[in-house]
């Protein structure tokens, strides 16, 4: 019977025969012992990431009301292992229905007011649109822009804000376009020493639970991230965690926040409520997610390995992944080891070779992996991500799979020119 046909066209005994299929499926799925998500080609781009199992059947929970009694509890302890990933004691995590860009919104509505000057650190695609966004917002911004795959020098940092008096300072931690680890420790050192009044956000959408953060001990204000990426969770959560000193900033504006949804005003007392216990309504959370989002919480904060040992997974991960691109000849976009991601690696096409040589290829093997980003360069190079269950779920052999591509893809491609 073709596949094509519509329940419509379905009668009696077909009809019958169908409903009675579909119930045994329901009823077999309703345990995860059972469940295993449908063959598919490997995702290694930067995210999304592939996902587990466990946390792909948490998303597909019964509807739950987002006041239920059941959901309560739930959302509530996501909001207290966000502070357990990122690190910190007294930061206020914000879970919110959105992409990462969202949490860019919430920095630019909430903490800086029209007029109020920010330096955005460049390291990438990403520098600019977050400088698009505060300036969306009336902020007057400054970038400090570093060579394509460099990151931006601490002296340059001490440097601008010695010229000016910025409000907030902005770095993307690991550019997802450049594959650029931005050495956000020090940057928080360098802005305390020379201007410690100046809020510090973290743009971590590619580096939570991937590289190591620790809010509280470097001093950092505000840490964005997503549920796509590191978080092993699909897309459609926006996360942030905010400093004592930055909700303390937030309070003593002295004008309204400038966006409606992202307001902090509506969110904080959410938050708190279901922290708390209790039901609290101003927009509907995204219910299925957050269950699949406390599966991968769960996970990385409550399971083996720890969190530390995840961190030296993905590490692992990335030496292998870098280590055999080198032996094949390729060349990184970060111009030294020290600003190189460990989540993912962005690798140049070799000489003679491009995007239609090596993507397509490696697809044909089984491997998603992503082209160029960088508006100046995207031609010229691609992307392969190593987050999450492909790094810490050694029995996979994700990374075993993408370097036989890869050396695969290489020589087929080499040999064809």
């Amino acid at each position: 019977m073709s596949l094509l046909l519509s329940v419509s066209q379905l009668r009696g005994p077909i009809l019958s025969q169908l409903r009675s299929s579909t119930s045994i499926f329901i009823r077999k799925m309703s345990s995860i012992e059972q469940f295993k998500q449908s063959p598919h080609k490997l995702l290694v781009i930067p995210g999304p990431i592939e996902v587990s199992d466990e946390v792909l059947f948490a998303n597909a929970h019964p509807s739950m009301s987002h006041v239920s009694p059941d959901f309560i509890p739930v959302f509530g302890d996501c909001v207290r292992m966000m502070r357990t990933v990122v690190d910190t004691a007294e930061g206020q995590p914000f879970l919110i229905a959105g992409s990462g860009t969202l949490g860019w919104d919430q920095v630019a509505s909430n903490l800086v007011e029209p007029g109020e000057n920010a330096l955005v650190l460049h390291s990438g695609y990403f520098g600019d649109s977050f400088a698009d966004c505060l300036e969306t917002y009336g902020a007057n911004v400054d970038q400090l822009k570093a060579e394509i795959g460099a990151a931006v020098s601490q002296e340059a940092v001490a440097d601008a804000l010695k010229k000016k008096k910025y409000k907030l300072l902005t770095f993307t931690h690991v550019d997802t376009s450049t594959a650029v680890l931005s050495d956000a420790k020090a940057i928080v050192e360098t802005v305390r020493r020379v201007s410690p009044e100046t809020l510090v956000a973290l743009d971590g959408v590619c580096s939570v639970a991937s590289e190591e953060i620790h809010m509280d001990q470097w001093d950092v204000d505000v840490i964005i991230a997503a549920s796509q990426k590191g978080l092993g969770t699909p897309p459609g959560l926006s996360i942030l965690v905010a400093s004592t000193r930055a909700i303390k900033v937030f309070n003593s504006r002295k004008s309204r926040p400038s966006s409606y949804y992202s307001s902090w005003k509506k969110w904080l007392p959410i938050m708190k409520a279901y922290e708390s216990g209790k039901p609290s309504y101003f927009a509907t959370p995204p219910v299925n997610l957050i269950y699949a989002f406390h599966v991968s919480l769960s996970a990385i904060t409550k399971s083996a390995p720890s969190l530390a040992e995840r961190y030296e997974l993905h590490r692992e991960a990335s030496r292998r992944i870098k280590t055999a691109a080198k032996d094949l000849g390729l060349k990184q976009v970060p111009l030294d080891p020290a600003f190189a991601a460990t989540g993912m690696t962005a690798l140049w096409y070799p000489d003679g070779l491009g995007a239609g040589d090596i993507l397509p290829r490696l697809a044909k093997k089984g491997i998603i992996a992503a082209g160029g980003l960088h508006v100046e360069t995207k031609d010229k190079y691609f992307r392969i991500g190593h987050m999450g269950i492909t790094a810490v779920e050694k029995t996979r052999g994700d990374v075993d799979t993408v370097i036989k591509a890869l050396k695969e893809t290489l020589a087929e491609a080499a040999a064809e020119k």
